[in-house]
């Protein structure tokens, strides 16, 4: 009779375990699952074209009238800098904004194959040591995966070649940026790179000094942080020279090694 008493509970207390292994098993599918839709984004692995959050930039705030994304956000807050630009007679235009994997591994491998010519050089025959050649490319372009124009968050303005800013146009349009870009919620991502000195940042590795590259900072300093939980080294693969990632440290050396103030 006791027995019969007791099956009751016992049978209650092993549903309910049951349920509770049920739950956990299904909750920890949804946190991988969200993970990896996550590690997807961070990567690039996306078209724009097709997600709500992004929006097309109209052409004529565009250098050259190509087809470009951004996040929302991103380009509301570069239209009010815009906008507040034009009163100070300085005209601030998008050379290059959000660039998913496959665009920036097509700019990888041509530099990668030599099709694309830097400095005067053709690297396959410059470098022959992938190591060296790679290194060579990250100077000034981010292997597929690790670009933060993968996230819709940055942009490239008036250009991207470190001569232009040296002429006075190009002068007059960085110091511009350099003091009122911040009020609009962009940082200058790649800053001089310097040595350790007393009351200045230090960012001894990483990509040269880049006055064109702004990033919004709302929203790709959470994306920043996510990278850095998410995205293993092991992760950084699908393009030519990627055996060689492993070596070089892309992630702390590259990634993260930003202007402090952008962090």
């Amino acid at each position: 009779m006791l027995c019969v008493m007791f099956i009751p509970v016992f049978t209650s207390s092993l549903l309910d375990l049951e349920q509770k292994r049920e739950n956990e098993r299904i909750a920890e599918e949804q946190r991988i699952l969200k993970e990896q839709k996550r590690k997807i984004y961070l990567m690039g692995k996306f078209d724009q074209a097709t997600k709500e959050d992004f929006i097309l930039v109209p052409k004529e705030y565009t250098t050259s009238g190509a087809t470009m994304y951004l996040r929302q956000e991103t380009l509301g807050a570069y239209l009010n800098m815009r906008n507040a630009a034009n009163e100070d007679k300085i005209n601030l235009r998008i050379a290059s904004a959000t660039r998913n994997f496959d665009y920036q591994k097509d700019i990888w491998e041509k530099k990668w194959k030599g099709v694309t010519i830097v400095e005067g050089k053709n690297l396959a025959k410059s470098f022959p040591d992938g190591a060296d050649r790679f290194r060579k490319i990250l100077e000034y372009s981010a292997a597929p995966g690790i670009s933060r124009h993968h996230w819709g968050t940055d942009i490239d303005i008036n250009g991207a070649e470190p001569k232009y800013f040296e002429t006075e146009k190009g002068e007059r349009e960085y110091a511009w940026l350099a003091q009122n870009a911040p009020l609009f919620g962009f940082c200058q991502t790649y800053n001089q790179k310097m040595v350790n000195l007393p009351g200045q940042p230090i960012r001894e590795t990483g990509y040269n000094e880049e006055k064109w590259h702004w990033s919004y900072l709302p929203l790709a300093r959470d994306f920043t942080n996510q990278y850095k939980n998410l995205i293993k080294e092991e992760d950084i693969k699908g393009f030519d020279g990627d055996e060689y990632v492993p070596s070089l440290n892309l992630i702390s050396d590259y990634v993260l090694s930003i202007n402090s103030e952008c962090l």
